[in-house]
């Protein structure tokens, strides 16, 4: 597994083969379908290990009593995986994944990963009152989901240094985006307006 992931960090997914990865572990071409029956074989191992990897990172969050921090601070968990793992961020979001009804327990595990953040929403709706038959979980988790991803792509591209943004702004992006998500879902406050710079004195 580690050789299949060096050669998509390496070379990019279309480079991946089962032939590749026996060239590089320097046995025979056939050695590795003792263990995969094809290329999609191992590509769904890989994801499944990078959605249980992430998984445990978001459960790993730093906990609170109150569930509207705690998931803001899930969120903050996503972009810190985000950034720290890109290569299986992109395999896990940015890639044509093998067939789910092929791999049902890379399926699993990404299930399992999205659940973390349904839960994680539920938990804070019926904090604040929400009755769970007025809201759609998975509706929710999908704005909160494309909002992260967003917010992500955008961290991960150099189009924030073409902005000649404040550094402060760049600083304050992401609790900034945490903190809006939490109000648009009515659970938390707005962030507080950023002071405008005092004009210099004359």
């Amino acid at each position: 597994m580690t050789e299949a992931l060096a050669i998509v960090g390496d070379s990019g997914l279309e480079s991946l083969s089962l032939r590749e990865v026996a060239r590089r572990l320097k046995v025979s071409h056939q050695a590795p379908y003792k263990h995969f029956a094809s290329r999609d074989h191992i590509l769904a191992e890989i994801v499944r290990r990078a959605f249980d990897h992430f998984a445990a990172a978001l459960d790993a969050r730093p906990r609170s009593a109150d569930p509207a921090p705690d998931s803001l601070a899930m969120g903050a968990a996503y972009i810190d995986y985000a950034l720290a793992h890109p290569l299986h961020y992109r395999l896990m979001f940015g890639a044509s994944l093998p067939k789910a009804e092929d791999h049902p327990e890379m399926m699993r595990s990404a299930r399992h990963a999205f659940s973390l953040l349904r839960d994680a929403l539920a938990h804070m709706f019926a904090a604040h009152g929400v009755a769970a038959s007025t809201v759609d979980l998975d509706l929710e988790a999908m704005f909160v989901w494309s909002s992260l991803h967003g917010l992500v792509s955008l961290l991960k591209t150099d189009a924030m240094s073409s902005l000649a943004l404040h550094a402060q702004t760049r600083a304050r992006l992401a609790a900034h985006a945490l903190a809006r998500i939490g109000s648009a879902l009515g659970v938390a406050p707005p962030p507080i307006p950023f002071p405008q710079a005092q004009e210099p004195s004359k």
